[in-house]
């Protein structure tokens, strides 16, 4: 959906009173500064990167948590856990080092 798609559904909304004035401006707000989830925003994934300041290895698990927001190290425990429980993380992991850039670039 894009942006001016958006704005006609809070339009509509207004005006069909399922929204009153100011929450009609606070959602064009929001919408307007990307944080809506609308076309402007960029998904997660394009912001990761490996980390330069938190890494053990590759900096992979810095970089999740940064975009993430949960602590490296509960990233590196889960990492530790899907190797002994198959080893499917490992894969992972070199797949994240290999295609992941690095921050700054």
């Amino acid at each position: 959906m894009t942006m001016a798609d958006e704005l006609e559904k809070l339009h509509r909304l207004l005006q069909n009173g399922a929204l009153t004035q100011a929450e009609f401006d606070a959602a064009k707000a929001r919408l307007l500064a990307g944080t809506a989830g609308g076309a402007g925003t960029e998904l997660a994934i394009n912001r990761l990167r490996l980390s330069d300041r938190d890494k053990w290895i590759a900096g992979v698990c810095g970089g999740v948590a940064s975009v993430t927001g949960v602590d490296a190290w509960i990233w590196r425990l889960l990492f530790v856990l899907g190797m002994l429980a198959g080893g499917f993380t490992a894969i992972l992991y070199i797949i994240l080092w290999i295609f992941v850039p690095r921050e700054g670039q």
